[in-house]
């Protein structure tokens, strides 16, 4: 009967893929998550992928496979997306108050390149209601939060911003994404320098601190970082973040160099490039980390992971976790099935 529902859930993911690609981007975004919300009761939760556990960053993960930030801002179809499979869900980008983000149109699909391009602008609803979604939470998997500044902080006070989002969600959250690699917030790259990160980074640290002396649990805290820093940045990244008593890196975030794609944008158009060309780069940066951070520091990978080839990829070049966006919106639950079946048969053959 198990295998039958989802059976039939697939087919009916699988046929309307086709007709939400001829949709606005961000149109099809929004119908194709209230579906999932509306199918959900139909279809259990996938049996546990008890070969493929691992712990990373003092958190117990039921496989290496999460879904990236981004998909689900506000926490509202958390349980949807949750019982899909994947081992970790993170929401977001959080802001501390409410923003619309950039005006629309603000996505755009490059379907023969198996890319988006987005401008989005961290649109969300703000800490107050994402506590509120998180509070209703069915979900049991991890829930990673990406936090972020408001559009109108001015960038010298952006750790206001995260400190409070961090202080408002922390109860809620199984982890913390620091997002300062965004291309679609002014200025927000500015704070991967070292000393901005460390004004970022550093409140965060004391605040989980004094949690954690109040008997909070220790909640772990990771940095996203851009695609597009050279390898010099990434060394400087390397030597610098494990000081700063963060927990991981998450490599990477979108690329804002849409060369040679931006003549199948309209005119004048930025944004953050993500899906299948953005692959090599962050096998590239994820390699650079790995090399140079401690053996055992936390990378989880994100970028182009369209089907399990890239998805071992990403492994075999030193993430300890993955996670899927694009590949996920253009192929559905079946990409998550594909990816966690790979893993097996790689367990199956020692791991090699």
């Amino acid at each position: 009967m198990r295998r039958l529902i989802r059976t039939v859930e697939q087919a009916a993911i699988g046929a309307a893929l086709p007709l939400l690609r001829r949709l606005d981007p961000e149109r099809a975004h929004g119908l194709g998550l209230v579906g999932l919300q509306c199918l959900r009761p139909l279809w259990p939760r996938p049996a546990p992928r008890r070969a493929l556990a691992l712990d990373c960053a003092g958190l117990h993960f039921e496989h290496p496979l999460g879904l990236a930030a981004g998909f689900d801002k506000n926490a509202d179809y958390l349980d949807a997306l949750g019982a899909l499979g994947f081992s970790h869900v993170e929401i977001g980008t959080v802001t501390p108050r409410p923003q619309p983000g950039n005006l629309r149109p603000r996505m755009f699909r490059l379907s023969a390149e198996r890319a988006l391009v987005n401008r989005m602008g961290f649109n969300n609803k703000g800490a107050e209601y994402v506590a509120s979604r998180l509070e209703r939470r069915a979900y049991q998997g991890i829930v990673g939060i990406s936090i972020g500044k408001n559009a109108d902080t001015p960038i010298e006070r952006a750790g206001d911003d995260y400190l409070a989002v961090f202080r408002r969600l922390f109860s809620y959250a199984d982890y913390f994404a620091v997002n300062v690699s965004s291309p679609n917030t002014a200025r927000l790259r500015e704070l991967q320098d070292r000393s901005a990160l460390e004004r970022v980074v550093g409140p965060l640290v004391e605040a989980r601190t004094e949690f954690v002396r109040r008997g909070s649990r220790r909640v772990p805290i990771f940095v996203k970082i851009a695609p597009d820093l050279d390898a010099e940045a990434l060394d400087r990244l390397a030597d610098q973040i494990p000081a700063l008593a963060v927990d991981g890196v998450i490599a990477t975030n979108t690329s804002n160099r849409l060369q040679p794609f931006d003549a199948a944008l309209p005119p004048g158009i930025t944004g953050g490039l993500s899906g299948a060309p953005l692959h090599a780069k962050s096998i590239a940066a994820i390699t650079r980390l790995r090399a140079r951070l401690p053996r055992d520091f936390p990378i989880v990978g994100v970028g182009g992971i369209f089907d399990a080839r890239s998805a071992l990829a990403t492994l075999a070049a030193g993430a300890n976790l993955i996670q899927v966006y694009t590949g996920f919106a253009y192929r559905g639950p079946i990409l998550v099935e594909e990816i966690l079946d790979a893993l097996e048969r790689r367990e199956g053959d020692g791991g090699g």
